[in-house]
């Protein structure tokens, strides 16, 4: 069962949400809100596994409220619904931490579409988004990851990729001839600098990036 809240301040605009989402057994909306800080109390209370969230909300709105959200609720997921199809809003949205974004004109089929394809472990942007404007966020999300790949050593990099084939600390060891103290030190290291927790958010890094293939041998 998914748990949802829906952050949005038009009322029959959730209305409708609360009967498309009916039709799926497996959602279900536990609470509405009509801001962040209704929102923010909601999460804490319901612990959702998927927030539906307009950007243009009294107060605080939408897009920098997300990164409160993620320390609340970091397994949370986040769907952006909104009428604004600016490449600038859908670039802020993504670098937030949203993990979908479709346009408030997009019917219920492509709603159930992104809600199962950001839990698939997927980013998703409406099909109606321009491919020109599609193009500017893929581009921004390039550099971003150029960036990150930046912040760690050739070394850790190394240690990374090895870590995201299923290499324990003692074979990696083995592997380029060093102590496994120092596997253990660098591993370290490249978690704390790209946010990383565990292993499955190395992996997900790892092929997100192109730093390993989706099929390992």
């Amino acid at each position: 069962m998914i748990k949802i809240i829906i952050a949005e301040d038009h009322a029959l605009f959730r209305s409708g949400l609360k009967q498309i989402l009916s039709v799926e057994k497996d959602l279900i909306v536990e609470g509405e809100a009509g801001s962040c800080e209704e929102a923010f109390e909601l999460c804490e209370v319901i612990n959702p596994h998927l927030l539906l969230l307009d950007i243009s909300l009294p107060g605080l709105n939408g897009i920098q409220a997300i990164p409160r959200f993620k320390e609340i609720c970091p397994d949370m997921k986040i769907l952006i619904i909104s009428m604004h199809g600016m490449s600038e809003y859908v670039r802020s949205a993504f670098k937030a931490g949203a993990n979908g974004y479709l346009l408030k004109t997009a019917d219920s089929e492509e709603f159930f579409y992104a809600i199962h394809a950001i839990f698939q472990g997927n980013q998703y942007i409406s099909k109606e988004l321009t491919s020109s404007m599609l193009n500017v966020i893929l581009q921004n999300e390039k550099i971003e990851t150029e960036d990150l790949l930046e912040k760690i050593t050739n070394r850790e990099k190394e240690i990374l990729i090895y870590v995201a084939k299923g290499l324990s600390n003692k074979d990696i060891a083995v592997q380029l001839n060093i102590a496994e103290k120092t596997v253990i030190t660098h591993r370290t290291n490249f978690m704390r600098k790209l946010s990383l927790h565990n292993v499955r958010e190395i992996v997900m890094f790892a092929m997100k990036n192109n730093l390993i293939s989706m099929e390992q041998d």
